[in-house]
């Protein structure tokens, strides 16, 4: 299109204090075959983003412009999108974290493709939405429920996606009155929480933040809130660890009851340390989630409107991009951060 448009791009990793992202003007994308060019409106940041931007996960594309829970309207479509009529120009989308996968290989053809080893990853391996336009794969795309905003429908597409996976991930056949423990409660944790208590869950929270994210969780409905390692009074059915701390790993797998399964829902985490057997013992699991499929996001995001799900979210404008990741770092944002694209 030739058109000179803001993003905030990634030359070189480097601690978020310093500022990494820079806001310069690049070419409107051109959408190819099979993809869509979007408009963003908004765009999640995610800790994911900020292991992108200090180099704990690896470069795969340089540069690269991070964000991948972009919400946005339909601008333009490539070759075959067009021919076959789907998403009507202006039509509001979101894009997810999964850009791609290849559809072919064993993963992808038993419905499993978040493991595909082919997948390209928006904001990592492909460029994202922290800028004005993105360009997405038409068929990973997700149609939006109009009952939320453009604010309040970002945190979904990844924090809302991820925590799904991770509930679907603990095994539990039977939610009421099951005992679940969330340790870590930004934005995935927050939705998370909404999710489990529709279904009828007690829900436990261990949080080290005492300003906002445990007044947070007793809002939303935590039968009990307590620091990032502390012991519920309740033994637990299952856990989640979004904080991509490993120090809380032995402390949520001690609060487990026998047969229950602990959940771990970051794409990185720092060293775990060393695990007791017994702490393991009377068929105790623990598992990680990657990445997602579509069928999570299809399925999370029909429940999500059907329970009415409300995500808190503190607004930024996009040149405030490396703020954003400095205060999420630093536990500063109550809810998910989301960044304005107008």
């Amino acid at each position: 299109m030739g058109d000179l448009v803001k993003a905030c791009v990634l030359h070189q990793p480097g601690p978020v204090r310093d500022r990494p992202l820079r806001c310069e003007q690049v070419p409107t994308p051109e959408p190819p075959a099979g993809h869509l060019l979007i408009r963003v409106r908004a765009c999640g940041v995610c800790r994911t983003d900020l292991h992108i931007v200090e180099g704990e996960l690896p470069m795969r594309r340089s540069p690269v412009i991070p964000g991948h829970q972009v919400v946005g309207t339909v601008a333009g479509r490539g070759a075959s999108v067009a021919e076959d009529g789907g998403f009507d120009l202006g039509t509001r989308v979101g894009v997810a974290w999964l850009y791609g996968t290849c559809g072919a290989c064993r993963w992808c053809r038993s419905a499993r493709e978040n493991l595909c080893e082919q997948a390209e990853f928006t904001g990592w391996t492909r460029d994202g939405g922290y800028a004005e336009y993105v360009v997405a794969r038409a068929d990973f795309v997700y149609p939006l429920p109009h009952a939320l905003n453009d604010h309040q429908a970002a945190p979904l597409l990844c924090a809302g996606i991820i925590g799904y996976r991770c509930l679907r991930r603990c095994g539990l056949a039977d939610w009421a009155g099951a005992r679940l423990g969330i340790y870590g409660f930004g934005a995935a944790g927050h939705i998370a929480i909404q999710i489990a208590r529709a279904r009828g869950a007690d829900v436990y929270v261990c949080t080290r933040d005492r300003q906002r994210h445990q007044p947070l969780a007793e809002q939303l409905g935590a039968v009990w809130v307590g620091g990032a390692t502390e012991a519920p009074p309740s033994r637990l059915d299952a856990a989640i660890v979004f904080a991509p701390a490993g120090e809380i790993v032995p402390a949520a797998l001690q609060a487990l009851d026998r047969g229950g399964r602990l959940v771990l829902g970051g794409i990185h985490m720092s060293p775990i340390p060393s695990i007791d057997y017994q702490d393991l013992y009377w068929e105790r699991g623990m598992c990680s989630v990657a990445n997602n499929t579509r069928e999570d996001g299809r399925e999370f995001l029909e429940e999500a409107a059907r329970i009415g799900v409300r995500t808190h979210v503190q607004t930024m404008r996009l040149d405030q991009a490396n703020d954003a990741l400095i205060a999420l770092k630093h536990d500063a944002i109550r809810g998910a951060a989301v960044l304005e694209v107008d």
